[in-house]
């Protein structure tokens, strides 16, 4: 016969005291706590509209069930193509191309020497980070646009175009805009964790490569970047996660109608389908569908990492 196990008050009273003893730092994660409590937990009850028609007089919990219908609909949509290879694509490239730069951008920041010299740069890369996209998309038409934009003037000239290039109507150009102006804004930003990553490894290492005769692109190679090389995959594996978010904020503010094959995205699908024309359970099935990627994606990464003892958990 099995027993339950036994929880001693003593155990609660070190519990408690722990907690006491931490008080600042316990409120100081309080307001994240409540953050994901109201934004992350309380939503799921919102959830089964995924499987639902909503009717505003009924309410969701009385609303009439459809089963997987809105999942069917977005599957055979004429845009399902189009909008899932656009996101992927998008989000395909900014993972491969833009996760290595902060890493480049965080080692050479650590070469600085100079204390001063490296606030300033610090300062400077990551002010972009604190500007919407809306501040950051309205620069970015002034310096691209086609009649008075700065990039055309400079251009002409210099006598490498004769007449002004509509960037952001072509759609060519729209991703690589994309890439550039998504790794200006954040590279500053995602190069903190990697340099705080840096500045734990033990300088005695160093000390001891500099005696064997290694420089400093040989300490990098062999001594910073796999001291650093569980954090670099955490953080992958996290950003893998989001595979199905190409960047909402950004696209929204940078599309128009003349690209909109090259800009339509799911975000931008569930915003002019699914809220603009009230079809709230079907943007709600699309949610659960990018969920459950992300969460597939992000365990089947972890798994290969462990392999390696570099997961998550």
């Amino acid at each position: 016969m099995q027993t339950e196990p036994v929880v001693h008050p003593r155990n609660n009273r070190k519990l408690w005291t722990r907690l006491l003893s931490q008080k600042e730092l316990q409120l100081m994660v309080l307001p994240g706590i409540v953050f994901l409590i109201i934004f992350k937990f309380v939503p799921i009850y919102g959830m089964q509209l995924a499987f639902k028609e909503l009717s505003v007089s009924k309410g969701i919990w009385q609303s009439p069930w459809v089963g997987f219908q809105h999942f069917i609909d977005f599957f055979e949509s004429p845009l399902f193509a189009n909008v899932m290879y656009n996101t992927i694509m998008i989000s395909f490239l900014k993972i491969v191309l833009l996760t290595p730069l902060p890493i480049i951008f965080a080692l050479l920041m650590n070469e600085i020497r100079s204390g001063r010299l490296k606030t300033v740069f610090q300062g400077i890369s990551y002010l972009p980070h604190f500007l919407s996209w809306v501040i950051v998309g309205g620069l970015i038409l002034t310096v691209l646009g086609k009649d008075d934009g700065t990039l055309n003037q400079i251009l002409m000239m210099m006598g490498f175009i004769q007449e002004p290039v509509f960037f952001m109507g072509t759609g060519e150009y729209f991703w690589p805009i994309l890439l550039i102006t998504e790794n200006w804004k954040e590279m500053g930003w995602g190069a903190i964790i990697y340099l705080a990553a840096i500045a734990g490894i033990d300088p005695e290492i160093y000390e001891a490569s500099k005696i064997d005769g290694a420089g400093r692109f040989k300490q990098i190679i062999h001594i910073t970047l796999p001291s650093i090389m569980t954090t670099i995959i955490i953080l992958l594996i996290l950003r893998v996660g989001y595979v199905l978010d190409a960047g909402f904020d950004q696209i929204l503010v940078l599309r128009n109608p003349i690209i909109q094959d090259v800009s339509n995205i799911i975000d931008i699908h569930v915003l002019e389908t699914g809220l603009q024309e009230g079809r709230y359970g079907y943007a709600t099935a699309i949610g659960m569908f990018k969920s459950v990627i992300g969460f597939a994606m992000v365990w089947g990464c972890n798994k290969i990492a462990r392999k390696f003892n570099m997961g998550i958990w």
